[in-house]
C-alpha cells in the first residue's frame, strides 16, 4: 500500500530531526575531546614548570616548538625524552611502596574510604577488601587507627599460563 504524502513528509521529518540529533552529539564529542586535550597541554605545561612564564613568554616557547615539529626526528627525540622523564617520575612517585592488602571488620564510613584512596588504596567488591601500592608504614596507620589488619601481598614476578593455574 502506498503512503500518504502526510506520511511521507513525517517520515522525512522525523529522519531530519535523527539527524540534528546526531550531528549535535558528533558535535559535542568533538568538544569534549578538544576540552580534554586542552587541559592535557595545560597540566604538561604545568608539568613541565612553565605555567610561571608570562603569556607572552609562554606564547613565544611554544611557537619556536612549532617550527621543530614538522621535523620527524625532532619529534622523535622529544618522544624518548618525555618517555623517560615520565618513566623516572613514576618510579619515584612508586619508590618505596609496596603492595598491599587492608581488610576491615564493617564497612566504613566515606571519611575512611576517602582516607584510603588518597593512600593509593581502592576497593575491591570480590574479595571485598582495600588494595593497593603504599608505604607499609602509612598503610599500618591506617589500618591501625580504623581497626582493620593488613596484609604484605608479596611481588610475584613469574607468570603463570591460565591453563597451569586451573
Amino acid at each position: 500500500m502506498a503512503r500518504s504524502l502526510a506520511e511521507r513528509m513525517h517520515a522525512h521529518e522525523q529522519q531530519k530531526v535523527r539527524l540534528a540529533e546526531e550531528a549535535a552529539k558528533l558535535k559535542d564529542a568533538e568538544r569534549r575531546a578538544r576540552t580534554r586535550r586542552l587541559i592535557e597541554a595545560g597540566g604538561l605545561i604545568e608539568k613541565a614548570g612553565l605555567h610561571d612564564l608570562d603569556s607572552n613568554a609562554l606564547y613565544g616557547a611554544l611557537l619556536s616548538l612549532r617550527d621543530g615539529a614538522g621535523d620527524k626526528s625532532q619529534i622523535e627525540k622529544w618522544s624518548a625524552f618525555g618517555g623517560r622523564a615520565f618513566a623516572r617520575e613514576a618510579r619515584q612517585r612508586d619508590e618505596g611502596k609496596e603492595p598491599i592488602v587492608l581488610t576491615f571488620p564493617a564497612a566504613l564510613d566515606r571519611v575512611v574510604t576517602t582516607a584510603l584512596r588518597a593512600a593509593g588504596f581502592r576497593f575491591n567488591k570480590v574479595l571485598q577488601h582495600w588494595e593497593g601500592l603504599a608505604r607499609h608504614d602509612e598503610a599500618a596507620t591506617l589500618a591501625t587507627a580504623y581497626g582493620g589488619t593488613l596484609r604484605r601481598v608479596a611481588a610475584d614476578t613469574a607468570t603463570v599460563p591460565a591453563e597451569a593455574a586451573e
